[in-house]
C-alpha cells in the first residue's frame, strides 16, 4: 500500500481491521477509484498486506483472497504473524509456519522462530535450525546451535560455545573467533591469523591476514596490517586494495588523514587521495564529507567530496558547506557569506546563519532568527525561534510556542499558527494542534483546521481522515468524498479499489418457532 504522507496517533499499514466475535461478520462496501459503489462483502476480517496479498480471517482461519476478495488458499493458521515480502509468516496452534505470497507452503506451522531474507528462510525448533532456499526450493537441516542469525547478505551466522560458523558456506564446519555482518554484501571475520572479508557465497574476498579493519560506508573499508595502511573496495570475487601506504593513515571522527614523516600531507577519501597538500596544519569535519583545512600560514579553506570548494583564504575562522554559490563563514566571532573565491558577499555580522535556499537564508541575532536575501537585505526581522529552509517559496517558522508559514516577502500566512506545521509530500502542509491534524495547500491556503485524529494521503486527491473511531475520505479541497462514518477504510492499490467497513453486523440467530436460521441486522 503506497503511503505519500501520514499523520496520526495510530497508522496501520497492513492489519487494519480488528477481529470480531465468533458468530459475527462485518460488512464492507467496495468502491472503485471514482468512489462508485461496486459491491458489498461480508467477512470477519480483511487485511491488505501489499498490492498482491489480501488476507481474510473467518472463524480464526486465515486465507488468501483474490482481487475479487474470494478465498482461494487456506494458510492453516490462526493469524498472520509477519509479512516480509514475499514471505507470509503465520501462527497456528503448533507454532509458526511460512508461505510464499503466491500461496505455496514453505515451512509447516511447527517452528518456534522463523527469520526472513528475500530468497531464504531460517527456521528454528528448540536449538535445531533449518534453511529454505527459494532458488533450489529445498529445506535443509543445518545443525544444532546456541544461536543462529540470517545475515543481511543471505548467509547464516551460527554460534556455539566454541565460536562462530557459516553453515551455508563451502566449509560449514570452519570455526571463526568472530563474524560480524556489515552490509548486504560482506561479513567481517576474525581468526587467529587476523581479519578478513567474506562475500554472499560465504567465500573469502580478502584473506584473514589483516590486523585491523573498519567498515567506512557502502563497500569501502579502512585497514592496516603490520606497518602497511590500506583502503579497500569490496568486489564480488576479490577485494581491491585501492590505496596502500607505509605512511601512517589515521581515521578519527570521520576524517581520514595520511602523515608523511610525521607531517600532515594528505586528506583521504574512501578509495584514495582527496587532497595532497604541503603545509597543512589541521583538518576538521564541518559536515558530511566536508572539511575545514587550516594551513600553517593561518589560511583556511573548505574541502568538499570533489576537492576545494573554497580554496584557502586569509582571516577566516570557519567555513561551512554552502549552497547557491554562497558559503557561511565565521570571522571575529560573527557569521556572513563568502563566494567560492573567498570574497565577502555579505559581511560577517550575524550570530549564526544557515544555507541559502531559493535565494533566501536564515540569520540569527540575540538568539532569534530572521531571513535575508542574497544581497544581505533583511526580508524578515529576527523574531523567530526557528526558520526552516524555503521550499517552493515558503518556510515553516516558529514564533513563541506556535509554528507558522512564512512567504518570500516575509509575510506570515496564518493568523495565529499551530503547535506544529510539517511539510508533506506534494508540498501540502500538515497542521497539528492538541493532537489533532489539519491540511494546508501548497500555496499556504488553509484547507481545513486541525480536527482529525488521523490524516493520511492515500492517493491523488484522496485523503483518509479519522475523527474518534470513525473514518472518511476527503479530497484536497476539504470536501468529503465518503462521510466520516466507517469503522475502517482500506485502499487496495493492487485491485484499484477501496474497502470501507460500515456499521452493520449480520448475526446468525436461531428462529425458535421454525427451527430455521435467519439473519437479522443489528
Amino acid at each position: 500500500m503506497k503511503q505519500i504522507w501520514c499523520w496520526g496517533a495510530a497508522v496501520t499499514l497492513a492489519f487494519v481491521l480488528g477481529m470480531q466475535a465468533e458468530l459475527t461478520a462485518q460488512t464492507y462496501e467496495v468502491y472503485d477509484q471514482n468512489l462508485k459503489l461496486k459491491s458489498r462483502l461480508e467477512f470477519d476480517q480483511i487485511s491488505i498486506l501489499s498490492e498482491s496479498v489480501r488476507i481474510s480471517t473467518a472463524n480464526n482461519e486465515v486465507k488468501l483472497l483474490s482481487r475479487e476478495y474470494k478465498p482461494y488458499i487456506d494458510l492453516n493458521a490462526e493469524k498472520v504473524h509477519l509479512y516480509d515480502q514475499p514471505w507470509i509468516i503465520v501462527k497456528g496452534k503448533e507454532g509458526l509456519g511460512a508461505f510464499h505470497e503466491y500461496g505455496e507452503e514453505i515451512l509447516s506451522g511447527e517452528y518456534d522462530e522463523i527469520q526472513t531474507f528475500f530468497t531464504r528462510l531460517l527456521g528454528r525448533k528448540g536449538n535445531q535450525y533449518w534453511v529454505y532456499d527459494h532458488s533450489t526450493r529445498e529445506t535443509t537441516h543445518i545443525g544444532s546451535f546456541e544461536n543462529a542469525t540470517l545475515a543481511i547478505n543471505g548467509q547464516v551466522i551460527a554460534q556455539t560455545a566454541q565460536g562462530f560458523f557459516l553453515p551455508l558456506s563451502e566449509n560449514p564446519d570452519k570455526l571463526y573467533d568472530k563474524l560480524d555482518q556489515v552490509n548486504e554484501n560482506y561479513i567481517i571475520s576474525k581468526e587467529a591469523s587476523g581479519y578478513g572479508m567474506i562475500n554472499r557465497e560465504g567465500n573469502y574476498v580478502l584473506k584473514p591476514v589483516i590486523d585491523h579493519i573498519v567498515h567506512l560506508e557502502d563497500d569501502y573499508f579502512y585497514a592496516f596490517d603490520g606497518n602497511q595502511y590500506m583502503l579497500i573496495k569490496g568486489r564480488e570475487g576479490k577485494a581491491d586494495i585501492s590505496y596502500s601506504s607505509y605512511h601512517k593513515i589515521t581515521l578519527e571522527d570521520g576524517v581520514m588523514l595520511e602523515f608523511i614523516h610525521g607531517k600532515l600531507r594528505r586528506v583521504m577519501k574512501n578509495d584514495g587521495i582527496l587532497l595532497d597538500q604541503v603545509g597543512m596544519e589541521k583538518v576538521s569535519g564541518v559536515g558530511y564529507k566536508h572539511f575545514n583545512v587550516r594551513m600553517r600560514d593561518e589560511r583556511l579553506g573548505l574541502l568538499g567530496p570533489k576537492g576545494w570548494e573554497v580554496p584557502p583564504v586569509d582571516s577566516i575562522e570557519k567555513i561551512l558547506p554552502g549552497n547557491e554559490g554562497l558559503f557561511p563563514a565565521l570571522k571575529d566571532g560573527k557569521y556572513g557569506f563568502i563566494d567560492k573565491s573567498g570574497n565577502w558577499i555579505i559581511p560577517a555580522q550575524f550570530d549564526g546563519v544557515k544555507k541559502f535556499t531559493e535565494g533566501l537564508a536564515a540569520f540569527q541575532e540575540n538568539g532569534q532568527w530572521g531571513v535575508i536575501d542574497r544581497q544581505g537585505q533583511i526580508i524578515s526581522r529576527a523574531i523567530f525561534n526557528h526558520v526552516a529552509d524555503f521550499k517552493r517559496g515558503f518556510a515553516v517558522v516558529k514564533i513563541g510556542n506556535k509554528q507558522n508559514i512564512l512567504d518570500r516577502n516575509g509575510q506570515l500566512l496564518l493568523e495565529e499558527g499551530y503547535e506544529r506545521i510539517s511539510l508533506g509530500a506534494d508540498n501540502y502542509f500538515i497542521s497539528e494542534e492538541n493532537e489533532k491534524f489539519g491540511l494546508i495547500a501548497p500555496d499556504g491556503k488553509e484547507i481545513v483546521p486541525p480536527k482529525f485524529e488521523e490524516l493520511r494521503r492515500e492517493d491523488l486527491n484522496r485523503v483518509l481522515v479519522r475523527v474518534g473511531d470513525k473514518f472518511g475520505i476527503m479530497d484536497e479541497n476539504g470536501d468529503y468524498l465518503l462521510p466520516i462514518y466507517y469503522k475502517s477504510i482500506v485502499f487496495d492499490q493492487g485491485a484499484k479499489q477501496i474497502l470501507a467497513e460500515d456499521e452493520y453486523q449480520f448475526l446468525q440467530v436461531e428462529e425458535e418457532k421454525s427451527g430455521r436460521k435467519r439473519r437479522s441486522v443489528n
